[in-house]
């Protein structure tokens, strides 16, 4: 069977419902905390390391849920949820490449915010370079990633890691 290479919003939706990869895969948020809107391609084979990339895009426009709370009079769109957007990526990643399970972040190397995205941007971009996947007892994936708004990188973060358990009543 072949693997799809591209996804578009319902399908990252249906993801999150069970409906892409299988009820038992990990999932992507729905509603406001799914932080994209398609997935413009994905590989196991690409990317700096050879390992597989993900490239994600969000449109930006002024009536997204968080610039009317952060901040009143001063709209930018929180850090932490481009942050969490990688994540979400590289567990989206792991159910493409069949993992069974839930999907849990785990904790990111470092964070660098170089600047910012406001209400008047049109498109962030993220881009995942997968530096390694475990698929034994232990499933998780481990990534580098970028964001751009407009072309512009003003998010990196290294070592992005993901784990998949099949029980999290004890986390």
């Amino acid at each position: 069977m072949t693997k799809a290479n591209s996804f578009n919003k319902e399908e990252l939706i249906a993801c999150g419902h069970g409906e892409i990869f299988g009820k038992n895969s990990p999932r992507l948020p729905v509603d406001n905390m799914l932080m994209i809107d398609r997935v413009v391609t994905i590989n196991d084979n690409g990317g700096t390391f050879g390992k597989g990339e993900i490239v994600a895009e969000l449109d930006i426009n002024p009536d997204l849920w968080f610039f009317g709370c952060h901040f009143v009079d001063d709209p930018v769109m929180p850090g932490c949820l481009g942050l969490d957007a990688m994540w979400q990526l590289v567990g989206f990643f792991l159910a493409w490449e069949g993992a069974v399970g839930k999907g849990r972040a785990l904790g990111v190397g470092e964070v660098k915010f170089t600047g910012q995205v406001l209400p008047g941007a049109k498109k962030v971009t993220y881009r995942l370079n997968i530096k390694r996947t475990i698929h034994r007892k232990l499933v998780m994936g481990i990534a580098d990633a970028t964001l751009e708004v407009d072309g512009r990188e003003i998010y990196s973060a290294t070592d992005l890691k993901v784990g998949v358990f099949s029980d999290t009543s004890t986390f």
